[in-house]
């Protein structure tokens, strides 16, 4: 499989291609153009299958296909013959013969290897239980546009060890940047850290000292709501809140993939401070998805 053809995850990447990838956004946002065409999905057409509810994802990639150029098509999971029973391989390669490209918002990430398999179109990676890459190459892009060197940053993930934590881990084994994960027991990462540089602890504050930058999510995400009270005794001291930034750099930044549950994993305070780049990381995932979507399906 040529998992390059494809954008599951952060970690089938070089170094130097997400860089230019977050060099192309940055170059999209402002309006530059590329060496091809000004719109170059014109006469192009996108699937967006989506088996979750969405805001951010839904709207920003909508809104890139038509930047663009090209014509999105929304597919809920009910508007396909999967819901009753169609196998991936079939709806795959008969959606290969009328599209140009899929993205797939779905929770088993097992969902998303199948379709590349089977698919002669690039599959785009919207999110998955096990990852969010669109999500962390946006966070990436949001950090550099305020002068953080990602290549050289400290970056600390407070909470769960979920799709987010996994996709920074893939984002530090690429780039090499230093990582440090406060989770609770028995909610880790599924990706197995290999660099050196990750490291992963039970101490919020340890996992934050000295970062330049200090991320979190919800504690109970989509599908997971039969556990929210289980969870929110087990990440009660998990918040990142005035008192833990104490312990970051003095000048460290906040991210929030949103939705965010106030008061919860993050304080109102912390979200509205000057500290935060919540809305700039939102804003980006439209410029970061446009080029992997020019990469991919131009």
């Amino acid at each position: 499989m040529d998992w390059k053809k494809h954008f599951l995850s952060l970690s089938h990447f070089s170094e130097d291609e997400i860089l230019g990838l977050l060099k192309r956004a940055r170059e999209l946002k402002r309006g530059i153009p590329g060496t091809g065409p000004a719109r170059p999905l014109e006469g192009r057409s996108v699937g967006l299958i989506f088996e979750k509810p969405s805001t951010r994802t839904r709207i920003s990639f909508e809104v890139g296909i038509h930047q663009l150029g090209g014509q999105p098509i929304f597919l809920s999971r009910d508007d396909i013959q999967i819901a009753r029973g169609e196998p991936i391989r079939d709806t795959a390669r008969v959606l290969s013969r009328y599209l140009h490209g899929i993205v797939i918002r779905t929770f088993g990430h097992v969902v998303l290897e199948e379709f590349a398999k089977w698919s002669s179109i690039p599959i785009i990676n919207g999110l998955s239980d096990l990852l969010h890459p669109c999500q962390v190459l946006g966070d990436l892009m949001t950090l550099q546009e305020v002068g953080v060197d990602v290549a050289a940053m400290h970056a600390a993930w407070v909470g769960d060890g979920n799709n987010m934590a996994n996709s920074w881990i893939n984002a530090a084994e690429v780039l090499g940047f230093r990582l440090s994960l406060a989770c609770p027991e028995g909610y880790l990462p599924a990706v197995q850290a290999k660099s050196k540089s990750i490291t992963i602890c039970r101490d919020p504050r340890e996992a934050v000292k000295g970062a330049n930058v200090v991320s979190t999510d919800v504690w109970a995400s989509m599908g997971q709501e039969d556990e929210a009270a289980e969870r929110a005794a087990a990440f009660a001291d998990y918040q990142v809140n005035s008192a833990l930034l104490e312990h970051a750099a003095k000048d460290a930044y906040v991210l929030h993939c949103l939705p965010a549950h106030r008061n919860e994993e993050i304080t109102d305070e912390v979200m509205e401070s000057e500290r935060s780049l919540i809305w700039e990381e939102a804003e980006n995932r439209l410029h970061v998805q446009k080029a992997v979507l020019e990469m991919l399906c131009a």
